[in-house]
């Protein structure tokens, strides 16, 4: 027989079922406020019949810390209910990028941000005393950082006010900019613009591709013909990547890669900003020829003038295009170098953490909202047009030192005149310097030089003879990447140049992986003694290498390697010169 007291309990419990089946009156956790909610809606829009996309979330995060000069609890709160995803999930998006600064609702945001660029182009120009100054007279509603590289090493030191870049920073010309009213009007680079590009024949060699006329086939046999590598570091040979992803099923999408954020590294931003039709022919083709019907342009953040010119003028080809286009979206990165690995970046584009992926699959198969991917960087596809329309023969022809082909360099450091030289691939530094540099720069000697950015090691004097080319540079522990050439002279030292370089590496570091995560800080400690521990470098170098992810922490060790083997009177270690 049951007994009260074991109806009473049932009785309970059913109405506890009851209640839990009821949909609740509002989501769990902090609740949205009205105010909030109408401040995001009337940035972002009002939200589709489908819902936002949720790859736009970054996107979404630009406008809000652009317009509020942070991003409140509150307002990511708003976001993250307007977008129908989990608070946390948003949170956890924008505490990754440095860019973005989350801000509690009663924290008042800077009125302006400056930020000085602490890489190691700019500190041999001073920076760090730049750093200082304007810490000390720009307070109160001022904010004034350290960043790494901003991407203008030629324009050492340099330095950003709010989203407007400044050369040759001064702290009398910073402190001019940051007045209330100085910000003056955003002056767009000297760009060959779209009906001028058209005039000189542009979109004539997509349109054939497109069209029909000039075999796919045949294109893709003059990049493998002229050995056309991807020049944004790895070197696969980009004729191969073709044919790899237009082997996959369809739909097949397309990422480009103008993140550079490898210090030492500019030439993209220039080439960008001179004629940006010369790169987006490169694209349409390359989609034409593979069969991506989307393409996600993934431009880095600090290039602001860059982004709006690009922005009107990818508007001027939509407006009156040549030929079929695909579906063109330019996205914003937002302050993470690791973000130049293609996973990561396309985490990213996906709306996500730029956390790289472990492979396999490769992107070729599983890339971009998981379809067939071809990835490539800026200066690849801006080689496109003219390796069509001259031929391979020519274009391998001009190498030297036997090598084939042609290279931009992005030149800073101790030379006359640094900037993006176009060379023959195989030039030695030695002769890079003297023909195009204009020498080394008064009062300095030449003592060592990074081939390949803050990745690619530290060579000395002695090695200036080697050709600077793929393949040529790793059997002295060095390799060229993106043809990042930083110079050093007499008056530097390669261990402080190696110690810059781990900072960075420990500060981008995305902490995915410990290797990488522990091993990069813990380096940088180790890198600040007056002799260095070369056994536990070495160890460390060695586990890095060997158990990180990806590429920021496999190459993380070269400037400790170089440094111990070619400089070891720099750091009292015992180890071969």
């Amino acid at each position: 027989m049951q007994t009260d007291s074991t109806s009473e309990t049932r009785i309970g419990l059913n109405a506890l079922r009851e209640q839990l089946r009821k949909p609740r009156s509002q989501l769990k956790g902090r609740q949205v406020s009205d105010e909030a909610r109408a401040e995001v809606q009337a940035l972002i829009g009002a939200k589709p019949t489908e819902g936002h996309r949720r790859d736009v979330l970054i996107e979404h995060l630009h406008v809000l810390n652009d317009r509020f000069r942070g991003l409140f609890e509150r307002h990511i709160v708003a976001l993250a209910a307007e977008m129908r995803l989990p608070v946390v999930e948003v949170f956890e998006v924008a505490s990754f990028y440095h860019h973005f600064e989350i801000l509690k609702d009663d924290a008042l945001a800077p009125r302006i941000t400056v930020r000085v660029c602490d890489s190691l182009s700019c500190s041999l120009a001073g920076s760090d005393s730049l750093l200082r100054q304007l810490q000390r007279d720009l307070t109160g509603d001022v904010q004034v950082v350290n960043v790494p590289c901003l991407g203008r090493c030629e324009q050492a030191p340099a330095a950003q006010v709010g989203q407007q870049a400044v050369a040759q920073a001064t702290a009398e010309g910073v402190t001019l900019l940051v007045g209330e009213n100085n910000i003056q009007p955003l002056a767009l680079p000297h760009a060959l613009r779209y009906d001028d590009y058209k005039k000189t024949g542009g979109y004539q060699l997509a349109l054939q591709v497109a069209t029909g006329l000039k075999g796919h086939e045949s294109v893709i046999h003059v990049l493998e013909s002229s050995g056309l590598r991807g020049l944004g570091g790895a070197g696969f040979p980009a004729g191969r990547k073709w044919r790899i992803v237009r082997s996959q099923p369809g739909p097949r999408l397309m990422a480009v890669n103008i993140d550079e954020g490898e210090p030492g590294t500019f030439k993209d931003r220039t080439c960008l900003e001179a004629d940006p039709h010369r790169f987006l022919e490169g694209v349409l083709i390359a989609a034409s020829v593979v069969g991506c019907e989307a393409v996600y342009i993934y431009l880095r953040d600090e290039y602001h003038e860059a982004r709006v010119l690009l922005t009107q003028e990818l508007a001027a080809l939509k407006l009156n295009p040549p030929c079929a286009l695909p579906r063109i979206e330019l996205r914003r990165g937002a302050g993470a170098y690791i973000c130049g690995e293609e996973s990561a970046m396309i985490e990213s584009i996906e709306g996500k953490r730029g956390e790289p992926r472990m492979r396999p699959p490769y992107i070729a198969e599983v890339g971009l909202f998981g379809r067939p991917t071809l990835e490539h960087n800026f200066e690849t596809l801006f080689w496109v047009r003219e390796l069509i329309e001259q031929g391979a023969q020519r274009f391998a022809s001009q190498g030297r030192h036997g090598r084939q082909g042609l290279r931009r360099f992005s030149v800073s450091g101790r030379v006359k005149h640094p900037g993006v030289k176009l060379a023959p691939a195989g030039i030695t530094l030695r002769e890079l310097v003297d023909e195009h540099c204009g020498g080394m720069a008064e009062g300095h000697t030449l003592y060592a030089y990074l081939p390949g950015g803050a990745s690619g090691g530290i060579l000395p004097e002695r090695l200036a003879d080697v050709p600077l080319d793929f393949d040529t540079l790793q059997p002295h522990g060095c390799f060229i990447g993106s043809a990042a050439v930083m110079v050093l002279s007499q008056h530097d030292s390669a261990r402080e140049a190696a110690l810059n370089v781990m900072r960075f590496f420990a500060h981008e570091s995305c902490g995915q992986c410990t290797p990488c995560r522990v091993g990069t800080d813990k380096a940088a400690q180790l890198m600040t003694a007056a002799v260095w521990d070369a056994e536990t470098l070495q160890d460390l170098a060695q586990v890095m290498g060997d158990a990180s992810i990806c590429g920021l922490g496999q190459a993380a060790p070269n400037p400790i390697r170089c440094v111990l083997d070619y400089f070891p009177h720099e750091v009292g270690a015992g180890v071969k010169a």
